[in-house]
């Protein structure tokens, strides 16, 4: 893009271009790179048309973060990087340099502040994952404590090569799936079992009925009359599916139930077309408690998943294309899972069950 052009679109509305944020050495080659090396389980260099040579060390960090680590961070990329520092879809730090001499100071300094190198190749990468209960107001579990608890179970895999492809693991704290869980080889859900309760005095002065009745997906929410003849909302529960967009626009339909919240797995999802297409994952357990603070039945569950994987993938075959070559009754045979009503695929039924147009089928 031309300067004179870029000058014109500079305003204060919306994201600037990112081109103005990218390092010497990256617009220099942009387009131009012809391969990278893995050199390490946390290093990679990447290596251009010409012969430039960039090189990069990835460590892990939680999703939400201090000040002081972010000033961490940048304290180092200013030293060793120029300044530029790139955070991964899947919350890693990257930090990008040109001087192979800077990879080994550069991990001691990171040691030294007690993060985690890794995450490149066939490894587990850093768990990509919702708020939580630390700010989500539809949250069936504690994003932060599940993905700690889990990542700390899977650490070897972090920094070191031991499985068959890369492994990427997600976690949503409802089913609205903020994260990547659609897609990932294996997801972690929180998951509501009950319908939203209705506090009709509340509703009454705090929400707007059409948006209300408009926001279910599956048109659950009905309009209804109170004993008064005030207009109302009530909830179908045959079809609702507990996904709590309704709150998410009247705070008085609550969905979150502590004794009934917990998390369900799934597994086979994937986002690269290599080898096979895309995939979305399938559900694997459908439901686990919420056990805080260290989540047991559920880090114990992904390791099972895990430890499956490394013993019966081949070289390059990520999870799902594992699953589709040994089939599904022997994935839950060896992993000791209980397949019951609930993992009977009934997408089928959605054109008839999902409000997916302005169209209200009441």
């Amino acid at each position: 893009m031309p300067e004179e052009v870029k000058k014109k679109r500079l305003t204060d509305v919306g994201p600037h271009d990112y081109h103005d944020y990218l390092p010497p050495m990256v617009k220099k080659n942009y387009g131009k790179w012809a391969y990278h090396e893995i050199m390490d389980s946390g290093t990679m260099v990447h290596v251009a048309e010409n012969g430039d040579k960039l090189y990069t060390v990835r460590v892990g960090s939680p999703r939400l973060v201090s000040g002081s680590f972010v000033r961490d961070l940048c304290d180092i990329a200013d030293k060793y990087c120029g300044g530029y520092l790139r955070f991964t879809t899947r919350n890693s730090a990257e930090f990008l340099f040109e001087d192979e001499k800077n990879i080994v100071p550069l991990k001691k300094d990171l040691e030294k502040l007690g993060l985690n190198i890794g995450g490149i190749g066939n490894n587990v990468a850093n768990i990509v994952h919702t708020q939580g209960w630390v700010h989500c107001h539809t949250s069936a579990s504690d994003a932060s404590g599940v993905v700690k608890s889990v990542m700390d179970e899977l650490y070897e895999y972090f920094v070191e090569e031991k499985l068959p492809s890369k492994v990427r693991v997600a976690f949503a704290c409802c089913l609205n799936m903020c994260g990547s869980v659609g897609s990932s080889d294996i997801a972690i859900v929180g998951t509501h079992r009950r319908p939203p309760k209705i506090n009709q005095e509340r509703l009454l002065n705090l929400c707007e009925i059409p948006s209300t009745i408009a926001s279910c997906p599956t048109n659950s929410v009905r309009p209804d009359v109170t004993a008064d003849g005030k207009q109302t909302v009530r909830v179908v529960q045959e079809t609702c599916v507990f996904c709590g967009s309704c709150y998410t626009v009247c705070p008085a339909m609550p969905i979150a139930d502590p004794l009934t919240d917990g998390v369900s797995i799934w597994v086979g999802g994937k986002v690269s077309n290599a080898r096979t297409k895309p995939t979305f994952s399938k559900l694997v357990i459908p439901f686990i408690p919420n056990e805080p603070p260290r989540w047991p039945k559920v880090t114990e569950a992904v390791k099972t998943i895990i430890n499956a994987y490394k013993e019966g993938g081949r070289p390059g075959e990520r999870v799902s294309e594992w699953v589709d070559r040994i089939g599904w009754p022997k994935f839950f045979k060896i992993t000791g899972f209980e397949f019951t009503k609930y993992h009977v695929d009934d997408f089928r039924l959605a054109e008839s069950m999902m409000n997916y147009s302005a169209y209200a089928r009441l």
